[in-house]
């Protein structure tokens, strides 16, 4: 499966009194890029939480390259880096589309719970997930 990266066209309200993007709009183009990447794969958040199944964040990490300024795309790109059943860890690069410079390079680590907080096992509860998410680690 071919995936296709995210593009976020930077918006006025995204930046901060320098004229550049604030940093932590670079965080929520990772969840806008993730939520995307999750539908791509075919394990939509909202077929996940209809089964009972929420991805909460258990860490993230940002680290900045170069400035991104208003009116400019950026694209984001995901890739799966460590997934066991119960936790997975994501990664993402934000470049420019035009020059694709690095803006931005990061990683988020989830975990999957119940509606009572409890962990779940992907693995031994949801099998074609798994296969899924596993097969997400190939690319």
């Amino acid at each position: 499966m071919e995936i296709k990266v995210y593009e976020h066209k930077t918006q006025y309200y995204e930046t901060d009194k320098m004229g550049i993007i604030h940093h932590s709009n670079y965080i929520r183009w990772f969840e806008e890029a993730r939520t995307d990447y999750m539908e791509q794969i075919g394990l939509r958040y909202d077929t996940m939480e209809a089964h009972g199944v929420g991805i909460p964040v258990l860490g993230i990490s940002c680290q900045y390259k170069s400035m991104t300024r208003f009116g400019e795309t950026v694209t984001i790109e995901v890739k799966g880096i460590q997934y066991n059943g119960i936790k997975m860890k994501l990664g993402y690069i934000i470049r420019d589309k035009k020059t694709q410079e690095i803006r931005c390079t990061g990683e988020s680590q989830h975990c999957f719970l119940d509606e009572q907080g409890n962990p779940v096992s992907i693995k031994k509860s949801y099998h074609d997930w798994h296969a899924v998410f596993e097969s997400m680690l190939e690319k």
